[in-house]
């Protein structure tokens, strides 16, 4: 009798090997993938979070992705990308194992050498991003997957004496995949346990505070904000977030330094303490994305508190030749280029530690982070900061620049309706079409607004908080009740007006006028 014919009849012959259904033997597989994934994730909480084998893996893939393909996920997908691309990854892992576990009672090397090559690509990926030791969690967890699949097998196949053979391979089987997926469960939760006590750290170190800032930012003007309009200060939770990790950062400040080096007299190396301690600055400030599309959400508000950019400089002291401040992110492999004259010409550059009057929160980039007012973030707003390194352009290529993305990013005149919604209905007793209007570090100067094929009409703007910041603006809309269609247009303070033809985010930030429909009583 040969070995499958064995297998073929073991839940019938006594003293045979036991061979699962094909369910079973899929549900094998995806078992002991699941367990080189929660002891890798268990792992990467204590080596490094970002070298978690389905972190490393997706991150790798937001590196390679074309340019088209990563814009399409920021607009259709905004801040559930990151969740959609993890779920993709770990689908495609599902659907892998479980091949693996069909093959793995027949032709076992395959099956394992599927497993091990899990563990070689999460860690060729992990070092591509990081460093040697990030490895080491998907090194482990490749074992990890080959020991489970193996044990499974193997106690499917333990013969027993014939009295007890028709359930004894089948109970070690069971016990087996019990098991193993025990200790992919307890692997996953401790990994998610040990990343909560260090999150849990970070927040005591912030709850210490911040220092009072040298130079407070003034208050606002209350008439900046237009009554049951976008409120003028995004609330911390609702500010957007765009950005290529997939695991947001958690940085330990206690061990958290800042190097400032480069083409400069006096390398600098600071701690959080020593960072804290020196003279702040606060201001409102409102930053913008480069990939917001024309009316797009990705603009938001706040009170920054940091360190300015040029007593940075000036404790240095920048040599001659350089053209750029390059910024490296503990995000692994993230880098950005800004050009010095844009941190060193007067405007409210800083390395921001509190937003708000609160320490950063991680998602906004602890322990520090910079902030250049007028140009885009890709440019300039360097979250969970590490070095700032003052060098040449063909010295250095920033992140995005490899990826063709523009060098220079200079915020556009840019306005957007918020009032009413797109297809909604202006209430009779409201009239009031209203939005906002940015083009940070020159100001807004006009706001148009368009009704159906009409002439353009000058808005009423808001109180004038800061060059730095949106303006809000409004328009009484005395039509006839039906359909119609708001167009909006602005102005900034330098006389240019924003272009009517549509552009595409890519390479510079999306042009156009922003349009709605809606229908009025």
């Amino acid at each position: 009798m040969t070995s499958s014919s064995v297998l073929r009849t073991g839940a019938d012959a006594p003293g045979a090997a036991f061979l699962p259904g094909r369910v079973l033997r899929a549900v094998a597989g995806v078992v002991a993938a699941g367990t080189a994934v929660g002891v890798g994730h268990l792992v990467a909480s204590v080596v490094s979070p970002p070298a978690s084998p389905l972190i490393a893996v997706g991150s790798a893939l937001v590196d390679a992705a074309p340019t088209p393909a990563k814009t399409f996920a920021v607009r259709v997908l905004g801040n559930y990308d990151k969740p959609v691309l993890i779920g993709a990854v770990g689908v495609a892992l599902l659907v892998f194992a479980a091949v693996l576990g069909l093959l793995a009672w027949r032709h076992r090397r395959v099956s394992v050498a599927g497993i091990a090559l899990l563990g070689v690509v999460g860690a060729a990926t992990a070092v591509y991003r990081g460093g040697l030791l990030d490895a080491v969690p998907s090194v482990v967890a490749g074992a990890a997957g080959v020991a489970a699949l193996l044990l499974v097998v193997r106690c499917s196949q333990v013969r027993h004496e014939p009295v007890a053979a028709p359930a004894g391979g089948r109970r070690g089987f069971l016990l087996a995949l019990g098991g193993t997926a025990l200790v992919a469960l307890l692997a996953g939760g401790g990994g998610v346990v040990v990343g909560r006590v260090r999150g849990a750290g970070a927040a005591a170190r912030r709850a210490v505070g911040l220092p009072t800032p040298a130079s407070p930012a003034p208050p606002l003007p209350p008439e900046a904000q237009i009554p049951g309009m976008t409120p003028f200060s995004t609330p911390v939770d609702d500010f957007y977030r765009v950005d290529i990790s997939l695991v947001t950062p958690s940085v330990d400040a206690t061990t958290w330094s800042l190097t400032i080096d480069g083409m400069v007299d006096h390398p600098l190396t600071l701690s959080y303490d020593e960072l804290l301690a020196m003279p702040m600055i606060e201001r409102d400030i409102t930053l913008t994305c480069v990939s917001n599309e024309v009316g797009g959400s990705y603009v938001s508000s706040g009170r920054w508190l940091g360190v300015p950019f040029r007593t940075i400089l000036e404790r240095v002291g920048v040599q001659a030749g350089v053209e750029q401040v390059y910024s490296y992110s503990s995000d692994s492999g993230y880098t950005a280029s800004t050009p010095l004259q844009a941190v060193n010409d007067g405007r409210d550059a800083m390395i921001a530690v509190g937003l708000d009057g609160k320490p950063l929160s991680d998602a906004r980039g602890y322990p520090a982070r910079m902030i250049v007012p007028g140009l885009f973030g890709f440019v300039a707003n360097t979250k969970w900061l590490e070095r700032i390194e003052l060098t040449t352009y063909a010295k250095r290529v920033a992140y995005w620049t490899e990826r063709k993305w523009a060098t220079d990013g200079t915020i556009l005149t840019s306005s957007r309706i918020d009032l009413p919604q797109s297809l909604d209905t202006l209430p009779k007793d409201k009239p009031v079409i209203a939005g906002v209007a940015w083009a940070q570090h020159r100001g807004i100067a006009k706001v148009e607004v368009q009704i159906d094929d009409g002439d353009w009409r000058e808005a009423s703007l808001a109180t004038d908080a800061g060059i730095d910041l949106w303006r809000q603006w409004s328009l009484r809309f005395d039509g006839p009740a039906g359909l119609h269609t708001a167009t909006v247009r602005a102005t900034d303070a330098s006389g240019t007006t924003q272009p009517e033809q549509r552009t595409k985010v890519f390479p510079d930030g999306a042009r156009g006028w922003h349009q709605i429909q809606f229908t009025s009583e």
